[in-house]
């Protein structure tokens, strides 16, 4: 799946896509150091579900495109019903951007346990029309930055296999972005 969903934002495949545990409630458990992340969205299609997720109810991640034309955020967590979920933005602005307005977006939802995935399959669908990437705080030491952001889709984000579509009307988030540099 991987490969698959690298093939279809047209970059190198994301990291290796782990299984969503179920949140542990502990010191390590969450999406970013400072414990704000959230992700918010409305899905409607075969099933309709809005997603509420703070900071440890899910797993985040970020980071530049491998291709340099922007960068990715996924978030993982749990629907109300107990299905895992992973949502991928791809967003069309360079890691050095502080804020933008109508930012083309490629989304991609994965139902990792149903086995299924939705994806725009390019920027042209979907656009965020609040964005801030914030400098890392200096308390903390570690290579994240803090993104936000706030957007829609104009079309359905389609199944890649079969006829199914999820409408995306409405999405927000924080979450983070590694600084690549820093890691080597």
């Amino acid at each position: 799946m991987t490969v698959l969903l690298g093939a279809l934002a047209g970059v190198a495949p994301l990291r290796k896509l782990v299984p969503v545990a179920k949140p542990a409630h502990s010191a390590s458990a969450g999406c970013l150091p400072s414990r704000d992340g959230f992700m918010r969205a409305r899905l409607r299609g075969e099933s309709d579900t809005t997603i509420d997720w703070t900071d440890a109810d899910m797993q985040c991640d970020g980071g530049p495109r491998p291709d340099a034309s922007g960068v990715r955020v996924t978030f993982a967590g749990h629907l109300p019903d107990g299905h895992a979920v992973r949502l991928v933005f791809g967003i069309a602005a360079p890691l050095t951007t502080s804020a933008a307005r109508n930012v083309p977006t490629n989304v991609t939802v994965i139902f990792e346990d149903q086995q299924k995935l939705y994806s725009t399959a390019g920027d042209g669908k979907c656009t965020i029309d609040d964005l801030a990437m914030q400098p890392r705080p200096a308390q903390h030491s570690d290579s994240w930055r803090r993104v936000v952001a706030r957007g829609f889709c104009t079309l359905p984000v389609a199944a890649v296999a079969g006829s199914d579509a999820l409408i995306l009307d409405r999405f927000d988030f924080a979450g983070g972005l590694r600084d690549e540099e820093e890691l080597r």
